[in-house]
C-alpha cells in the first residue's frame, strides 16, 4: 500500500506538535506538489511563487480610464458533505472558483486573481490535491491566477474526514462600465440564464428532505434527473462570467446571481428602490429535483423561490428593445418584467 507522504524519515520520531494533531511536515511535503498545478494558473501579472507571505500580482490597466477592483469571498456551504460522502472533492473546488467569479461579474468585473482557505481536523493529501486540481481547473477556464492559499489543521474543530472551504476573488471592471441597476426602469425585461442544479446553496433542506424525510441515498435515481443522487448533487457551479462579458457594453442595466435567497431576495439587490421585478414561475421549465423537493418536503412554493434557484442561475435586466437580441446571443430566457414598485420581487404562478 502507497502511504501518504509525512515529512519525515524513516525512524524518526513523532514531534510533539504532530502528536498533538498538526503534523508540520506533511503540510509542507503535500504543499510542495501544489506548484505546478497553480502554475498554469498564471500569467506574466504574477510575481513571485506560491508559498510567501503574500501574493504578488502586477495588473495591466491600460486598457482601462478608471479601473475600479472588486473582491469578493464565499464558500460552498454544506454541499461539502455530499463531497464527504462520495470522497470526491475536484467539484466543489470548481464551485468555490466559479461562484466567486460569478458574484463580481454582476457588477461587470473580470476575475484578476483567486485566493483559498481550506480548514480541516487533519490534513488528506488526496483529498488537497483533489481540492487544488478543482481550482486550478477553474481559475484556468475563468482566466484568473491562483496567487495564494491557506491550509490550516485544526485538530478538534471539524469532524473526521470533513474540512471547510472559503475563497476570495479579486476583479476590475472599468468605473464607466460598472454594473449598479441605476438605470432600471418600469418596463425593461428580466432575462434568465439557466442554472444546471442547485449550484451552491440550499443543500442544508435538501438533504434533510432528500435523505431524511424521503430516505433516499446517494445512489437513488429520480424521475427526470439524470444519473444518480450522487451525481446531481455534485453538478459543477457553471462560471457565467465569459458570456456575460461578450455582451454589448451598456445594454445590460442590471445582474443577479441567484444563491443563497434564490430570486426572492437577490434580485432586490440590484433593483431601485421605485422598482419592482414581475416573476413569471410558469416561463421556464423548472428542473425535475426542485419538484421533487417541494413535494418530498412538502414546502410552500415562496419558500422554495426563496431558497433554492429553481431552475434560473443569473437574471439579467434589459432594456425591452434589447430582450430579443441579449436573449439570442445568451440563449436566456424571458422570465419577467420591471414594473413600478418599491424594491421587491412579484412572484406569478
Amino acid at each position: 500500500m502507497t502511504r501518504p507522504p509525512t515529512g519525515r524519515a524513516p525512524g524518526q520520531p513523532l514531534k510533539a506538535y504532530a502528536a498533538a494533531g498538526v503534523d508540520v511536515d506533511l503540510g509542507n511535503a503535500v504543499k510542495r506538489g501544489i506548484h505546478a498545478l497553480v502554475k498554469e494558473t498564471h500569467g506574466p501579472e504574477v510575481l513571485g511563487k506560491i508559498g510567501g507571505f503574500g501574493g504578488l500580482f502586477r495588473p495591466d490597466f491600460r486598457d482601462f480610464r478608471e479601473p475600479v477592483l472588486v473582491s469578493s469571498v464565499d464558500g460552498v456551504g454544506t454541499k461539502l458533505k455530499i463531497a464527504f460522502v462520495t470522497g470526491r472533492h475536484d467539484t466543489v473546488g470548481q464551485d468555490l472558483v466559479n461562484h466567486c467569479i460569478n458574484d463580481i461579474a454582476v457588477i461587470g468585473a473580470q476575475p484578476l486573481f483567486f485566493l483559498d482557505y481550506i480548514g480541516a481536523g487533519k490534513l488528506e493529501p488526496r483529498v488537497f490535491q483533489q481540492l487544488l486540481r478543482g481550482f486550478a481547473k477553474a481559475c484556468k477556464a475563468g482566466g484568473c491566477a491562483i496567487v495564494g492559499g491557506e491550509t490550516a489543521q485544526l485538530p478538534g474543530m471539524y469532524a473526521p474526514g470533513e474540512y471547510d472551504l472559503a475563497g476570495t476573488i479579486v476583479g476590475v471592471v472599468d468605473r464607466s462600465k460598472m454594473i449598479d441597476g441605476a438605470k432600471i426602469r418600469p418596463g425593461d425585461i428580466v432575462l434568465g440564464l439557466p442554472a444546471n442544479g442547485l449550484h451552491t446553496n440550499g443543500y442544508t433542506l435538501a438533504r434533510k428532505i432528500l435523505f431524511e424525510q424521503m430516505g433516499l441515498t446517494l445512489g437513488t435515481s429520480l424521475p427526470g434527473v439524470k444519473g444518480t443522487l450522487g451525481t446531481e448533487l455534485l453538478r459543477v457551479h457553471p462560471n457565467y462570467q465569459p458570456l456575460l462579458a461578450k455582451l454589448p457594453p451598456g445594454v445590460v442595466k442590471g445582474l443577479a446571481h441567484i444563491t443563497g435567497g434564490g430570486l426572492v431576495d437577490n434580485l432586490p439587490r440590484i433593483l431601485p428602490d421605485n422598482c419592482d421585478a414581475v416573476i413569471d414561475c410558469a416561463s421556464w421549465e423548472v428542473p425535475a429535483l426542485f419538484r421533487h423537493l417541494q413535494q418530498g418536503g412538502d414546502v410552500a412554493t415562496s419558500e422554495m423561490f426563496q431558497v433554492f434557484n429553481m431552475g434560473i442561475g443569473m437574471a439579467i435586466m434589459v432594456a425591452e428593445k434589447d430582450w430579443r437580441a441579449v436573449a439570442r446571443q445568451t440563449k436566456a430566457t424571458v422570465i419577467g418584467s420591471i414594473v413600478s414598485g418599491t424594491g421587491v420581487v412579484q412572484l406569478q404562478p
